[in-house]
């Protein structure tokens, strides 16, 4: 019995399984279905892909295995990119093989119903009815893919390979390594002891520093917002400034404010209490330079967003708390946080994501230094600009690029996490 069900499944005399058996090669299922011109036109588009890009792809597979075999006349880099890329349209050409097998069947079936063929103008109107909004968005997506999709993959590939300044192509080539850049990152001593380094002060940095803006940026609003506050407008736009200014303006200025030498911090304010402190040379006060610098740079855009949700908290609420005798420290706590928070709650979490990878205060303040011995990174250094001066001055490709898979990770889990926690995401759809 299961037999002969199974045999009904697929049986060589339906339309449909014959369709789908000429379909192997692409358009004779549709010229069994007499859809002649659609049967001719995959025909041949099958038969062009084939001769544009079979020795590219040819090519493009062997290179992504083998990385090359012959040193100075195969381009290691050269062949993972020629890879991937051969990757992406096999993608393609896979996907119109699907379309073929799929599309045969589809008519096949009508045709057994007895349905009669579309014409072409009708089949010209199903397309703009059903496909034309996929083909009007098919040149973004592929823009897409070369130009956010293909670097990513080609970062993570680097990441298991030697790519280094000692072994780099043309001249050596790049042997898969596995997971042997990770693993140095936790147990060889100098890789092992900057990542920890590194990776904490990364924490300490986003963590104290985008809580000091937000904090910072909550009070300002809370305050600006109280009745008894005149010249709102005037203030507001005031403790907006720091935001108009661009940021790299605002933080070389800072970084000659801090300079111990002829800095105004030093020599015009400190110096009045006979304090000398050096803000470029020291690790730790360096830290505290420029977790100062990133609140004062960053608390204007958190005021304007709070200020803004401020003013959507409906009064009665606020009446309604009087009424029942509640205190300012109740109306905060139980009316105004919970309102700013679901309305703000993902901007926050991506102030959060976005100091971890602010490279340009970083760099721009002292370039991540000062030197630390026993580091291969600057006492200052971030994994952002970390990253950065292993792939442009030290060249040590792998483990910058092991060191971003880890921090695209972490930001990923983290948005993630706190996403899912906020309240504006439990509630989504609701309404």
């Amino acid at each position: 019995m299961a037999t002969q069900t199974k045999n009904r499944k697929f049986d060589l005399k339906q339309p449909r399984n014959i369709a789908t058996l000429l379909s192997i090669i692409p358009g004779l299922g549709q010229i069994y279905n007499r859809r002649f011109i659609k049967g001719i036109l995959l025909l041949v588009v099958t038969i062009s892909f084939l001769l544009a890009f079979w020795d590219f792809i040819d090519i493009g597979i062997w290179g992504i295995f083998t990385l090359g075999t012959i040193p100075r006349d195969h381009h290691s880099i050269q062949l993972l990119i020629q890879g991937l890329i051969s990757v992406i349209v096999l993608g393609f050409g896979l996907a119109i093989y699907a379309y073929n097998f799929i599309d045969a069947r589809k008519d096949a079936e009508a045709r057994a119903q007895g349905k009669p063929n579309p014409t072409l103008l009708q089949g010209v109107r199903d397309f703009y009815n059903n496909g034309f909004p996929y083909f009007m968005i098919l040149p973004g997506f592929i823009m897409l893919l070369f130009i956010v999709v293909l670097p990513l993959v080609f970062m993570v590939g680097l990441a298991f390979t030697d790519y280094n300044q000692y072994n780099a192509p043309p001249r050596n080539l790049l042997n898969w390594v596995g997971f042997n850049n990770f693993i140095d990152l936790f147990q060889i001593g100098i890789w092992k002891d900057t990542f920890l380094s590194v990776f904490a002060w990364t924490i300490v940095w986003t963590v104290v520093a985008t809580t000091l803006q937000i904090v910072l940026g909550l009070f300002l609003a809370l305050l600006v917002n109280d009745k008894r506050i005149k010249f709102k407008r005037t203030i507001r736009t005031v403790l907006i400034l720091p935001w108009a200014v661009p940021a790299f303006v605002s933080i070389l200025i800072f970084s000659a404010l801090f300079n111990p030498t002829f800095g105004a911090i030093n020599r015009d304010i400190l110096s009045t209490f006979n304090l000398m402190i050096p803000w470029l040379s020291d690790p730790f006060w360096a830290k505290v330079a420029l977790i100062m610098i990133q609140t004062w740079l960053g608390f204007p855009f958190v005021f304007a967003l709070f200020t803004g949700v401020l003013q959507s908290v409906p009064a009665d609420m606020y009446e309604a708390a009087d009424v029942d005798g509640g205190t300012r420290w109740q109306k905060l706590k139980f009316i105004t946080l919970p309102h700013i928070l679901f309305a703000t709650a993902p901007l926050l979490i991506m102030q959060y994501a976005q100091n971890f990878n602010n490279f340009n205060i970083i760099y721009l303040f002292n370039e991540g230094l000062p030197a630390v011995r026993g580091q291969n990174a600057g006492g200052t250094d971030i994994l952002i600009s970390w990253v950065y001066k292993l792939t442009f001055e030290t060249n040590n490709y792998n483990m910058a690029a092991a060191i971003t898979i880890i921090m695209g990770i972490i930001v990923m889990g983290f948005a993630f996490y706190q996403f899912r926690k906020t309240a504006s995401f439990k509630e989504e759809g609701r309404y």
